[in-house]
């Protein structure tokens, strides 16, 4: 959420196909659409999307079966993977010998742990934080990932639902997303909200 990575996922495959390694990208729920992996800074790939009955370990298998080379794997919002995919991962990795970048977020909009990426960190053999950190309007770290519907937060209601991140100025979408700090997401505090608190609070224009 406005962290860059999905930006990072697509570096790291350019870099990789660069130096002559063949791989795979998988993606699943990309605001840009099916089988897209795409960054807000207009960077976008073809992918393959994985919804809930997709197997990684008869993909890459089937793959190799029939002569195809994979050196590694891309898989970009990793947060909307089953445990069971995970794991597959998981083996594809042990079994396999073929590297595996995992991208996503930790926590949905009740600032719970998505099932898949709870998994990724019990697996996961590192995990790292990206370098280029989201913010909250207020300037601090963004940690945590507000749902909003026609402009008013909600807490409530199904995990996954695609929608893009907010921008101050622009008309609230139907279902939107914000990052930020822990502070201010627990009250509710979105920029929008605190713009319109701020011009409530000026003085009037008058003695």
């Amino acid at each position: 959420m406005d962290a860059g990575k999905s930006t990072l996922a697509l570096q790291t495959n350019h870099n990789h196909a660069a130096r002559g390694r063949i791989g795979r990208l998988f993606t699943s729920h990309d605001r840009a659409g099916v089988a897209q992996i795409s960054s807000r800074l207009g960077l976008s790939h073809v992918a393959e999307e994985v919804d809930q009955d997709f197997d990684f370990w008869r993909y890459v298998v089937d793959s190799l079966t029939h002569g195809s080379r994979i050196d590694f794997l891309i898989c970009d919002e990793a947060q909307f993977y089953t445990p069971r995919q995970i794991e597959q991962l998981a083996k594809v990795v042990d079994e396999l010998q073929i590297d595996v970048f995992c991208f996503g977020i930790l926590t949905d909009f009740r600032t719970q742990l998505f099932a898949g990426s709870q998994r990724l960190v019990e697996l996961a053999d590192k995990m790292e934080t990206l370098q280029v950190e989201a913010l909250c309007w207020c300037g601090k770290r963004a940690t945590h990932n507000a749902r909003t519907e026609n402009g008013e937060i909600v807490t409530e209601g199904e995990v996954i639902v695609v929608g893009d991140v907010e921008h101050l100025g622009e008309p609230a979408p139907e279902v939107g997303y914000e990052v930020l700090c822990r502070q201010h997401h627990r009250r509710g505090m979105t920029s929008a909200r605190a713009q319109a608190v701020s011009m409530l609070s000026e003085p009037l224009p008058f003695g």
